[in-house]
This record gives structure tokens, sequence and C-alpha cells, in this order.
């Protein structure tokens, strides 16, 4: 099978979606002749033209308003917020308006609108331009949230994405945009709210996505040595979550460890780990441990940020603590 990039996944699914789909447009900042800020469009513009692939002024405020018309219009529009950071200025249109038209309108009105918003941290960008995200949108009613993280699963959830009939958050990660990873020419479509078993394993459960499922891969090598079997869930989508996938995971390892790059406090982690204590108490072993960022602003450059953001010691430390209750 080809070996293709995260960006070079993206770029696919647009143009077929485009290509597939007369109503498909694309809108955001920079995203045609510049060819988006990560170079995750390139040739876009060039093979669909400027009425559908348009790029919009410095106001996401404007533009994703604008989304939502369109959409409600008929019309499946997709548009970047070139930092998912700057979601905030685009706040009232994505998450106060667009998920909730659907509830308001009884049904009579839908919002098909894919908003794609590059977050995360390991590139040393500081405060503004290395969050990650999802948390601030979780307790949005309405809303879809993606959390991508190999080429194969870009593509398919990107895809599913643009054909879903709501507002669907898709959050890329900046340092994952050039990672490659095999994936087939033939179309396929990767469902919403289908998680992924990554690694097998008996002993422990580790749920992660996006650049901590590296780190967690890592870590599995190492506690594999240590003789610690290691079992890692994607959700790959955590609204709507996959918990039936999580649940079979628990009842099997009884241990779990939760870590993704965004703080703890608040994050997705808690929301993960309070449905597992819900439902699955008596499957556990050991207390639930959560990895995540410190509760501080991320400073600029890579080896600052470094002493702030979770990696695979941290997994293997938590892994360990577990396997000694």
């Amino acid at each position: 099978m080809r070996t293709i990039t995260c960006a070079q996944a993206m770029m696919e699914a647009m143009a077929e979606e485009i290509s597939r789909d007369e109503k498909v447009f694309f809108m955001g900042e920079d995203i045609g002749k510049m060819g988006g800020c990560f170079g995750q469009h390139f040739g876009l513009l060039q093979q669909f033209g400027p009425e559908r692939i348009i790029d919009s002024p410095i106001c996401e405020s404007g533009y994703t308003n604008f989304a939502n018309g369109a959409a409600m219009a008929g019309m499946r529009p997709v548009i970047e917020i070139q930092f998912a950071d700057f979601m905030g200025l685009a706040f009232d249109a994505f998450g106060n308006q667009g998920p909730k038209f659907r509830y308001m309108t009884g049904g009579m009105w839908s919002v098909p609108l894919t908003v794609r918003a590059p977050q995360g941290g390991y590139i040393g960008a500081a405060c503004q331009h290395s969050q990650c995200a999802e948390a601030w949108f979780m307790n949005l009613p309405g809303l879809k949230i993606v959390v991508p993280t190999t080429p194969y699963d870009s593509k398919g959830l990107l895809k599913a994405a643009i054909r879903d009939n709501d507002p669907v958050l898709y959050l890329e990660h900046k340092a994952l945009l050039q990672t490659k990873g095999e994936v087939p020419e033939e179309e396929y479509i990767i469902p919403l709210g289908q998680a992924k078993v990554v690694k097998e394993g008996a002993d422990v459960t580790i749920i992660t996505y996006q650049a901590m499922l590296y780190q967690a891969l890592d870590a599995a090598i190492e506690l594999e040595k240590q003789g610690i079997s290691v079992e890692i869930i994607d959700p790959r989508t955590l609204i709507p979550l996959d918990l039936d996938t999580i649940l079979k995971s628990v009842k099997k390892t009884g241990r779990v460890v939760i870590a993704h790059e965004a703080p703890k406090r608040g994050g997705a982690g808690a929301e993960i780990g309070a449905a597992i204590a819900e439902f699955a108490y008596n499957d556990l072993k050991a207390p639930i441990k959560r990895i995540g960022a410190l509760n501080i602003p991320l400073p600029f450059g890579a080896q600052p940020e470094s002493y702030c953001l979770p990696n695979k010691s941290h997994i293997i430390e938590a892994a360990k603590e577990l396997m000694n209750k």
C-alpha cells in the first residue's frame, strides 16, 4: 500500500469530496494561493478554482457565521481556523449558533458544517499557537469532535465529517501533518464514533490520541521489556465517544491510563475517566490515572515547552504505579 502524509491524506479527502458533491466548498485564511499555513492545501485552488477554494479575510467570526448560513441554505462548507487557538474568535458562530439550529428549528434545518483547525504543541510555538482545544468544546450539545492521528484516519474521518449533517470540529495536529502512513487509493470512510484498538494487551489500558499516541507506543515497548502488557485505544472521535470499545478493554485489563496533550485539569480525560468509573467501576483493579500538560501557558521554544508537555516517561511511570496497586 502507498505511504503518504497526514497533510496529503487530508488534501485527498478534500479533493474527493469537492469532486463528488458540488455543494462542498472550502474557505479559510491563506488556503488558496498560499496553500495553507502548513502547506496542507497545496494545489486545491489550481484544481478547483476560487469559487470552491475561497481565501477569506482575517475574520474568524465573519466567515464562520457565513458558513453557518451557507450550510443552512443547503451547502456543505468546510472552513479552516488557521490555528485552533483562535477558535475563541468564532465561538459564538460555532459554539452558540451552529450546533443548536437543528434543535431550535425542530429538525427542519441542519448545519452540515466542518471546521478544520490545526492544534497542538511539540513545535515550540508558544502560548497562543500551541494549545489543544478539544476540551473547550466538549460541553456543547449538538457538536461532534474529531481528533485524527494517522494519515489513514485523517482521510477517512475527514470524509465522514464532511458528509455529516451536523457541525463537526475536526482538530488536526500540527506536529503530525508530515507523519507518514499507509493509505489505500480506493475510497473509504471511517464512521464517527468508532474507536481503534491500536495495540492489544492484557495488563494496562492506555487511552490516548494524536501526538500522545506515539508517546504511548514508545512507552509500550519499554513496558513490555519489563513484563507489562499494554493495550492502546485511540478514540479517534471524542464526540461521539465509542465507550463500548473502551469498556471492553477496561474489563480485560482492569487498569487504565488516560493520556492527552491538553492540560490535565478539565481535559477530555476527565470525561472519559468519569464514564469508566460510572459504568465499569467493578472491573477496575486500581484507580484511573490521568496524564496531561501542566496547567500553565506553554512557553516559547522546544526545550522549555518539553518541561510542560507529557511524554512517554509519564505514561511508563503511571503504568508501573498501577501494576503495584
